[in-house]
């Protein structure tokens, strides 16, 4: 009898899932493995933990997942199986980590079909054969190549292939739910998604992401299911993609910038701490970094306006700021944080220059005009109405709890146009070059 371990990552699912039907194709039995790994585990933070635990609670119930503890490049070459099956993955820990594993299991080979993507990074590449860096000309060639349908449904005979396993107390967090969840967003909400995904005050957006995160769904299901009416939700599945390529092809920009514009940086102080206990003075900004502590989500237009915020406002490098998102988000993904920050930053796949500001004032008067969204995060504010909720400084007197502004943006708007201006400086000195300016 031949068996198969099932080496589940990112891909916590039965259905449309190619390296489950691989393979039950190529064996009798198929042993499903999770690993309990704390490079990754270390920094996820509570919120990301209890999801995946959920998830695994969910295949140990099914399946009789194993889930077990250590170094994966020790720990799957020990189980013994005819052959070891996986989605790819592209992160740059994860294909050091692959590349570890197919050494230590010598002659038994480390298969992969799928990835946690519609197109699998490094697919994708333009007439030079250079890869993209701006989303729009990878859009069109995404659009172009097409997607495969969804995977067939295979029932293998599992095997729990006498090994022990990790026994986990978390809520069950299952397959079904996910497309429950895609389900009715599909149907109430889909169609009004141009118009109101930036509209943080109102149930908008999908919240699909930690589902797409560890795999519960992959995007080839939902792109599958979209009408020719759903580009708008199709391009921001897609913009998953594109960051995941952009991270295949330059592995050091998951923490540090894609394009070094040489800008000056500040080193990160109290005000970083206020901001990243939503004690900015700016309501905005504090309702989404309280909402980030505590849920461990953020509405996407809110997670643009406070990383300009910490960026332009503060000037303090976009790294800072992904790192504490990483801490805390339930949907944290190296690929996607790192790129959004950048792209807000001014210092990666944006084609914009550098002086796009947020205007936390603007943007909070323009998506949440009732104030809904700021006063399910900040007590401190509830009882006020109109404009004031927005500008609490404007009035006579602060509500009681709520902080004094930390800066005044329009002050620091301009120290950040200033600073980029003086890099450009720099960079024509020294001839188009990119190195750096010292930062404190």
């Amino acid at each position: 009898m031949t068996t198969a371990v099932l080496w589940f990552r990112r891909d916590l699912r039965l259905a449309d899932h190619p390296a489950l039907v691989a393979a039950h194709e190529a064996a009798d039995e198929v042993i499903p493995v999770f690993v309990l790994d704390q490079a990754l585990l270390g920094p996820s933070g509570p919120h990301r933990t209890a999801f995946l635990h959920g998830a695994l609670a969910d295949l140990q119930e099914r399946i009789g997942l194993r889930v077990l503890t250590g170094r994966p490049e020790e720990v799957i070459p020990r189980i013994g199986a005819d052959s070891v099956h996986i989605s790819s993955d592209h992160g740059p820990y994860g294909r050091a980590r692959d590349h570890r594993v197919q050494n230590a299991l010598k002659d038994t080979p480390l298969i992969a079909n799928g990835s946690p993507y519609g197109v699998t990074p490094g697919t994708l590449r333009k007439a030079d054969g250079s890869p993209y860096k701006v989303f729009t000309p990878y859009l069109k060639a995404w659009r172009a190549r097409g997607i495969r349908s969804p995977e067939k449904t295979v029932e293998p005979r599992w095997s729990d292939g006498g090994l022990p396993s990790e026994s986990l107390s978390a809520k069950p967090l299952t397959e079904e739910q996910a497309h429950a969840t895609w389900d009715a967003f599909r149907e109430q909400r889909l169609a009004t998604y141009t118009v109101d995904r930036d509209r943080m005050g109102i149930e908008g957006t999908s919240r699909l992401s930690p589902y797409l995160k560890f795999g519960l769904l992959h995007p080839r299901t939902l792109h599958a299911d979209l009408g020719p009416d759903d580009t708008t939700f199709g391009s921001e599945l897609i913009w998953r993609d594109f960051y995941a390529d952009v991270l295949h092809h330059h592995p050091a920009s998951a923490r540090t910038d894609l394009k070094d514009l040489g800008l000056e940086y500040d080193a990160p102080d109290s005000t970083f701490d206020a901001w990243k206990q939503g004690r900015t003075g700016y309501p905005i900004v504090d309702a989404g970094m309280r909402q980030l502590l505590h849920e461990g989500w953020m509405h996407n237009r809110v997670r643009m306006i406070v990383a300009s915020f910490l960026t332009k406002d503060l000037h303090v490098w976009w790294p800072y700021g992904a790192r504490h998102f990483m801490e805390h988000l339930v949907d944290g993904d190296l690929a996607s944080n790192s790129h959004g920050w950048q792209w807000t930053a001014g210092t990666g796949t944006d084609a914009s220059p550098y002086f796009r500001v947020f205007n936390p004032v603007t943007q909070g008067l323009r998506f949440d005009p009732e104030g809904a969204y700021l006063r399910t995060w900040l007590p401190e504010l509830r009882h006020l109405d109109g404009k004031a909720i927005h500008e609490p400084w404007t009035l006579e007197r602060l509500p009681d709890g709520y902080p004094e502004r930390i800066v005044d943006h329009a002050v620091e708007r301009q120290e950040a146009l200033d600073r980029y201006q003086r890099a450009r400086g720099l960079l024509r000195t020294v001839h188009g070059s990119t190195t750096p300016k010292e930062r404190a």
